[in-house]
């Protein structure tokens, strides 16, 4: 089965033959694997030793984001976020369910949010401490640049979170060049090709030092992961951790340098969108994005009228292509990812299947 969601991903099967082993976390082998992993993190982001920090945590990316607006907002306190997507509707819940304020930014999800739109809500609310952005969101495909924001961001004196799930490793960001971040956060299966079960967020050490023990939470606080990893070692977790994924992960990290790191991944990315976006477009389907905004993680079409989404996934299921049978855009879509390990020739023949799936269900090609 080709899977071409936007996360969990397709693997590659050396990653996937690693999950088939027993460890124990604490085992001296396995300490020394898993702060390796934590040092190569920190450099695939950019970090600087000693300045900067990889701290993970078990669960999918919404942990790792509340813990990030946990540790570094303030209790009570606000933040902005644009809301062009439905992940930046996730990361207002997260905030106001931990008793912080979210400060929604209006972007029509059909764009990533402006560098003047973002100097505009940052002078309009002093009281906001944090700008929290999506980096690629896959509700749509669109891309809010961190390169254009954070510079804004850094002169009206604020920090920003960065959730960068389904864009570190392949879209491009060095976290030294961005001082006013407190925390890119990610995960182990999006553009990294890992298996599923842990979060990571990449932090300066004095900033998630200072914010230790504020989080109203010792299972959401960075500040805690930190210090235990300052006690106890880089190789130790605090809590039973998701072992075989974190090895698995490691196998992933190998492959991601053996093909070339993020510029290579982002270029296979992007030609796999390519072929997705000429293809799907020549059979009728018309991209939800110009090509202007779509960003090269995952492609958005408008569903034809009378279209029966889960009709098509499952036509395209037993041609051995599998994608999201739901949709998260304003308007309905159909959402077919673009990254994990998939080739460009893959992807050629997931069109094909595409093809035969709208024409079994009578849909036929517009003029």
């Amino acid at each position: 089965m080709l899977l071409l969601t936007p996360g969990p991903v397709q693997t590659d099967p050396r990653t996937r033959a690693a999950m088939a082993v027993d460890i124990a976390p604490w085992d001296m082998e396995f300490r020394a694997e898993y702060a390796a992993i934590r040092e190569t993190v920190t450099a695939i982001a950019g970090g600087v030793p000693g300045v900067h920090a990889t701290l993970p945590l078990q669960g999918a990316g919404h942990f790792i984001m509340e813990a990030a607006i946990r540790t570094f907002v303030p209790e009570g306190g606000a933040y902005l976020v644009p809301m062009n997507g439905t992940y930046a509707g996730r990361i207002e819940r997260l905030g106001r369910e931990a008793g912080r304020r979210p400060i929604p930014v209006s972007v029509p999800d059909t764009r990533g949010v402006t560098a003047a739109e973002a100097e505009a809500a940052l002078a309009a609310h002093p009281e906001a401490s944090h700008w929290v952005m999506v980096y690629s969101e896959t509700g749509t495909g669109i891309v809010n640049d961190p390169a254009a924001i954070g510079p804004v961001v850094r002169a009206a004196g604020r920090r920003m979170i960065l959730d960068a799930v389904s864009a570190f490793g392949a879209l491009p960001f060095t976290l030294s060049e961005h001082p006013e971040v407190d925390a890119v956060a990610f995960t182990s299966n999006k553009c990294l090709e890992g298996m599923p079960g842990i979060g990571f967020a990449v932090c300066p050490v004095d900033r998630v030092r200072e914010r230790a023990g504020k989080a109203n939470s010792w299972s959401f606080d960075l500040g805690d992961v930190l210090l235990h990893a300052e006690r106890a070692g880089w190789g130790s977790y605090r809590f039973t951790p998701p072992v075989q994924a974190l090895h698995a992960f490691g196998v992933a990290m190998g492959l991601y340098e053996a093909e070339g790191g993020q510029p290579a991944r982002l270029a296979r990315y992007r030609e796999n969108l390519r072929i997705l976006i000429e293809g799907a477009t020549a059979l009728g389907l018309e991209p939800y994005l110009d090509a202007e905004h779509q960003g090269p993680i995952i492609a958005t079409f408008r569903q034809p009228p009378g279209f029966d989404l889960q009709g098509f996934v499952d036509a395209l299921k037993r041609r051995g292509v599998l994608i999201s049978n739901f949709y998260t855009t304003e308007q309905p879509t159909i959402r077919i990812g673009c990254i994990g390990a998939v080739t460009p020739d893959q992807m050629r023949g997931a069109v094909v299947a595409m093809g035969e799936a709208l024409a079994e269900l009578g849909v036929r090609r517009a003029a």
